[in-house]
């Protein structure tokens, strides 16, 4: 099994992570609780996040749930100010908050464009809207807004969660160039197709299979964890020079 790196200047250092009850939000809550992280997450689905608050506390390791729609931007905000009661103030936000719902362009509607903005970009400002002040008195910080290869390789049936995904990397460039002069880095970390769960029900079968072996520059598969990894050495002061960049984790698929 492969060694991989620990990061010291994780230990003890709070951190917000959305969407963080299963798929790459369950990743990023066990790699940062492993680090030594003080870990504070939020996600619509209860059961599972006290499911795992319950077994990283048992392991000795440090993680708070709030159930929390991150599209209710006051209860998103407040969830973060009782992380911030309970750790300190968040040196590193991870927002991973998402949901890649299909959709026929024909179809969209004003409110259901509204909707799915609130859900994969909206609350990503807000969430650093939160945590910025904390950042800047600290005068240190690191935020990691999640994107998406699919609208580089113009994936069907999601424009507008492509839409999303495309602005996602115009925020983290705008914001990079705000808080940069505080010592707070904002990058962008870009997952291909990645065998969560969901993925696996819903949308990975033979036809599937075969795009990806064939589209990949690299063998074998993209798993949570291979993303986790890279918001822990973003997160991290090894990458304290390191703003305004967007990091995929593709297995070598998008041409950007």
């Amino acid at each position: 099994m492969p060694d991989f790196a620990l990061y010291p200047s994780l230990s003890g250092v709070p951190v917000v992570i959305s969407g963080g009850a299963s798929g790459i939000g369950e990743s990023l809550v066990r790699n940062f609780a492993a680090q030594g992280a003080k870990v504070g997450f939020v996600d619509i689905q209860a059961d599972k996040g006290a499911a795992l608050v319950e077994e990283l506390s048992s392991a000795g390791q440090v993680a708070k749930f709030t159930q929390c729609d991150v599209t209710d931007t006051a209860a998103y905000q407040a969830a973060i100010a009782g992380f911030a009661a309970a750790h300190g103030d968040a040196l590193v936000l991870v927002n991973n908050a998402a949901h890649d719902h299909r959709h026929d362009w024909a179809e969209v509607t004003p409110d259901y464009w509204d909707d799915r903005m609130a859900v994969n970009l909206k609350h990503a400002f807000f969430a650093i809207q939160a945590v910025s002040p904390g950042m800047i008195k600290a005068k240190r910080g690191s935020i990691i807004n999640t994107g998406s290869i699919s609208w580089m390789i113009m994936s069907p049936k999601i424009p507008v969660y492509e839409t999303a995904k495309a602005a996602t990397h115009g925020l983290t460039r705008g914001m990079a160039r705000d808080l940069g002069k505080h010592g707070i880095r904002v990058n962008t970390l870009v997952p291909g197709w990645v065998m969560t769960e969901r993925q696996l029900t819903h949308w990975v079968d033979e036809a599937a299979e075969k795009q990806i072996e064939a589209t990949q520059a690299l063998a074998g598969r993209v798993y949570p964890d291979d993303c986790a990894r890279m918001a822990l050495f973003l997160a991290a002061e090894d990458s304290a020079m390191i703003s305004a960049q967007q990091f995929l984790v593709d297995g070598g698929w998008a041409n950007t």
